[in-house]
C-alpha cells in the first residue's frame, strides 16, 4: 500500500486503542537492563516498537513473541558482544534512549538509522557523552555514530529544549549503575514523558531518582529488583487515540477504550481541546465517546510538552468557526518532516489557510475542506491527520506515501474502514 483513497464518510462504532509505543520502547530498554524475564501484554507491532525490540535482540536479550505475550531474557550485567551494529530504524525515541543503555557496554558500537532519523542532529550525544567516559564519533553532526563505553555516572547539567528522549536515556543508564549522581536540566520540554520514563523505572523495580521540580534528578544507591519476573501490560496509545477521538468530533461519533484516565502520557490533553471546542465528550470506566456537534469552536492550547497533539489539532481546527492558535511550534523541526510547514503546505491543498507567527501556528477554520492530492512526506502523523480531515471534504482525497503510518499505527485505514470510513487502499 502506498496510496490511500478517502471519500467523504460518516463514522460511528468503538475502537480499541494501539498500544503505546512511548510505553512498549521504554518497557522494552527496561526488560534490557533488569537481569531476568519479563512478559510484556498488549505489546506494540509498529515499526518503532519493532525497532527496539531488534536493538535489545542485538544487545544479548533473548526474545519470544507470542499471540498475547511478548517475553524477554535478559543478563545484561554479564553481557559479552562483539561487532554491535544497532539500527533505530526511523525511531527517534529508540536512538536517544538505547545510546546511553548501549554506552554502558564496554564495546565499539555503531548506531545508525533510516529515512528521516539519518537528517536529525546527534551533538547531544557528542557534547555529553565523552563527559561520562563514553568515546564518541559522528560525521557532520548525524548518524551513523560510534560509541565505545563504559559510561560512568557523574554529576551533569545537560539542555532539555530539544527533546526529552535524550534524558530518557540517560536516566535509564544512571539508574542501571545504581550509583550516586545528579543530573541538572535547563529548559525541559515534554515533561510527561519524563513522568513516563520514571513510573517505568518503577515499574520495573529499577532505581528511580529523586525530581526536583524537573531541574534536578538525584540518584542514590538502592535496592534493585533482580531476577523476579516482572509482569506489565502496556496500557493504550493517546497519541493516536488522539486521531481516532478527533475523527469522531468531525465526522460521527466514535468510542476508544483501551486508555488510562489516569496516564502520564502527555497527549491525553487531547480531552481539554475536544472540550474547549464544544465536542459532545462522554468519559466512562473504560471507554472515551467523542461526538460531532454541527458547531465547533476555535480554541487556543499550549501544545509545547505534547508537540506529536499538533496534526491532529490542526485537522480539528480546520472543522472549527474561527481562528485557533496552536502554540509550540519550535518543537516540530525535527520530526519525521518539519511539520509546521508540511502541515501548512499539505491542509493548504484542502484549502485550510495556516500561518506561522513566531512559536505559534494560526489556523483559520471554516467548517469546510476540500478534496485534494496530498503527501504525507513520509510522516505518519502527517497521513493520519489529513486521513481523518478527509472524512468530512467536499470529494475524495487521495493521500500519497500513506503506508507512513507503519511507523506507528499499521492498522490505522482499515480501523476507520470498521466504523464506516470509505478508504481503498492501493
Amino acid at each position: 500500500m502506498s496510496t490511500v483513497i478517502i471519500h467523504p464518510s460518516t463514522i460511528q462504532g468503538t475502537l480499541k486503542s494501539p498500544p503505546s509505543k512511548s510505553c512498549m520502547q521504554r518497557a522494552c530498554a527496561a526488560a534490557l537492563l533488569k537481569n531476568g524475564e519479563t512478559i510484556i501484554e498488549n505489546f506494540g507491532i509498529s515499526n518503532d516498537d519493532n525497532a527496539a525490540i531488534e536493538i535489545i535482540k542485538q544487545l544479548g536479550a533473548s526474545v519470544e513473541i507470542s499471540d498475547e505475550q511478548l517475553i524477554i531474557n535478559s543478563n545484561f550485567s554479564k553481557l559479552k558482544l562483539e561487532n554491535i551494529l544497532l539500527n533505530c530504524g526511523e525511531s527517534g525515541l529508540s536512538l536517544r534512549m538505547f545510546t546511553p543503555i548501549a554506552a554502558l557496554l564496554n564495546e565499539e558500537i555503531t548506531i545508525t538509522g533510516s529515512g528521516s532519523l539519518l537528517n536529525r542532529p546527534i551533538d547531544f550525544f557528542e557534547n555529553i557523552l565523552p563527559h561520562l567516559g563514553v568515546k564518541v564519533e559522528a560525521t557532520n553532526n548525524q548518524l551513523p555514530i560510534k560509541i565505545k563505553g563504559s559510561l560512568q555516572p557523574k554529576n551533569i547539567e545537560i539542555d532539555g529544549s530539544l527533546s526529552s528522549q535524550f534524558l530518557t536515556g540517560l536516566l535509564f543508564a544512571y539508574s542501571y549503575k545504581n550509583e550516586d549522581a545528579t543530573i541538572k536540566v535547563n529548559n525541559l520540554r515534554s515533561k510527561p514523558y519524563i513522568d513516563l520514563t520514571l513510573q517505568v523505572l518503577k515499574d520495573f523495580g529499577m532505581n528511580v531518582p529523586t525530581n526536583l521540580k524537573y531541574e534536578t534528578f538525584i540518584f542514590q544507591p538502592t535496592k534493585q529488583l533482580t531476577n523476579k519476573t516482572i509482569n506489565y501490560t502496556v496500557e493504550g496509545d493517546w497519541s493516536n487515540a488522539a486521531f481516532l477521538l478527533v475523527a469522531g468530533a468531525i465526522a460521527g461519533s466514535i468510542a476508544v477504550t483501551g486508555l488510562d484516565s489516569n496516564s502520564t502520557q502527555a497527549d491525553k490533553k487531547i480531552l481539554e481541546v475536544l472540550k474547549q471546542c464544544n465536542c459532545n465528550v462522554n468519559i466512562s470506566n473504560n471507554s472515551i465517546t467523542i461526538a460531532n456537534k454541527n458547531s465547533l469552536s476555535a480554541f487556543n492550547f499550549d501544545a509545547t510538552d505534547c508537540p506529536d497533539l499538533f496534526p491532529p489539532l490542526v485537522a480539528l481546527s480546520s472543522y472549527c468557526n474561527g481562528t485557533s492558535i496552536i502554540s509550540g511550534v519550535s518543537r516540530l523541526l525535527h520530526k519525521e518532516s518539519n511539520r509546521a510547514i508540511t502541515l501548512q503546505q499539505e491542509f493548504g491543498k484542502m484549502g485550510v489557510e495556516i500561518i506561522l507567527q513566531d512559536d505559534e501556528m494560526l489556523i483559520k477554520g471554516t467548517g469546510e475542506m476540500k478534496g485534494a492530492t496530498i503527501n504525507s512526506h513520509n510522516d505518519h502523523r502527517i497521513a493520519m491527520a489529513c486521513a481523518i480531515a478527509a472524512l468530512k471534504a467536499n470529494g475524495q482525497t487521495v493521500i500519497e506515501n500513506a503506508n507512513a503510518i507503519d511507523k506507528s499505527y499499521p492498522g490505522f485505514y482499515e480501523d476507520l474502514k470498521k466504523n464506516g470510513a470509505k478508504i481503498s487502499l492501493k
